[in-house]
């Protein structure tokens, strides 16, 4: 009994999200026009895992209570970089996106070391690399265009059997193969711990820097995953600054929505996806709904407000930081 009731409260913001998500995309599915059709949720799916695998991207580093702002240059580098290599042939298209892959890892390691070797916060340091990241992604695509090798983009955002969504499955694979291993890892223990307290993980004998480097290289692998599904969607590259500015901001709601810490130590990349997945069907319910499109950014940022307001009211019910953990 005691076991579990220690994996739900473990999990208990990951089954807050998912249930709220189901909700809402059950409010949003029945007043569709199309109704509760293969094609509309086909399309939201499509649109929720480009969030979502962004919202994973931001997962490992929140998780060492850093913040990873340049997750969307990240994503549009690794969109521009596929328009041009992920082509040709299936054996040069399946090692250009081997490439977009190892583009993501380089950008990852960039910003960990910068962070560890130089001892500069996180924030500042991404926001620099970021800069760096969409000047390349603009260097390769001044002007939207390229394009993609076809059968891998129409089977990873089709359907399978002609009704469950491929990118579903998609993401699912990238939580079996990632997410879960690393959570269960001792790398992804010491990153857990990192985030609950530097200084005494250090002092433990906790690999702190190893830990921070491998969450960034994560973090850097998962959004140009992102970044390449966008490439799949769009049959094109775009170096566009309000697309990654807007894809980081709201991996950061999609991370709070998910039940993950701020503060570090706590959460689940499970979560965030839920929570990238919920925020998406917020913009959908309000399409749905006719809300003017003027109204729509200041619902979705009551909507943050509100998220973010109820993950810290906990720090006002605990008298000891370490609680949050226990």
């Amino acid at each position: 009994m005691k076991d579990w009731r220690y994996a739900l409260a473990e999990n208990r913001a990951t089954l807050l999200a998912f249930a709220v998500f189901l909700v809402m995309f059950a409010i949003y599915a029945g007043n569709h026009p199309a109704g509760f059709s293969a094609n509309v949720v086909q399309t939201a799916s499509n649109k929720g895992v480009l969030l979502a695998l962004v919202a994973v991207a931001q997962t490992f580093v929140v998780i060492t209570a850093g913040i990873d702002l340049s997750v969307g240059s990240v994503f549009v580098l690794a969109n521009c970089l596929g328009s041009w290599i992920v082509v040709g042939a299936a054996w040069q298209a399946a090692l250009g996106v081997l490439g977009v892959l190892l583009a993501g890892v380089a950008c990852g390691a960039v910003n960990g070391l910068v962070v560890i070797v130089g001892r500069l916060q996180p924030i500042v340091t991404t926001i620099a690399t970021g800069a760096v990241f969409f000047g390349l992604a603009l260097l390769l695509r001044p002007s939207p265009g390229g394009d993609v090798y076809g059968p891998f983009a129409d089977a990873l955002t089709g359907r399978v059997l002609g009704v469950l969504p491929a990118s579903l499955i998609a993401l699912a694979a990238v939580v079996i193969v990632l997410w879960i291993p690393y959570a269960r890892s001792p790398i992804g223990r010491a990153a857990y711990a990192v985030g609950s307290s530097e200084q005494a993980s250090f002092m433990s004998g906790v690999p702190v820097d190893l830990a921070k480097f491998w969450a960034y290289v994560l973090s850097g692998l998962s959004a140009a995953l992102g970044g390449l599904f966008l490439t799949f969607v769009t049959y094109s590259g775009e170096a566009s600054a309000q697309t990654g500015g807007t894809y980081t901001l709201y991996s950061i709601a999609a991370v709070v929505l998910g039940g993950v810490s701020l503060y570090g130590g706590s959460g689940s990349a499970i979560g965030a996806i839920f929570g990238a997945l919920m925020f998406r069907t917020i913009g959908d319910l309000l399409f749905v709904f006719n809300l003017d499109p003027l109204w729509q950014p200041l619902f979705q940022g009551l909507v943050l407000l509100a998220a973010v307001s109820l993950g810290a009211a906990r720090l006002f019910q605990v008298r000891n930081r370490l609680e949050l953990f226990s």
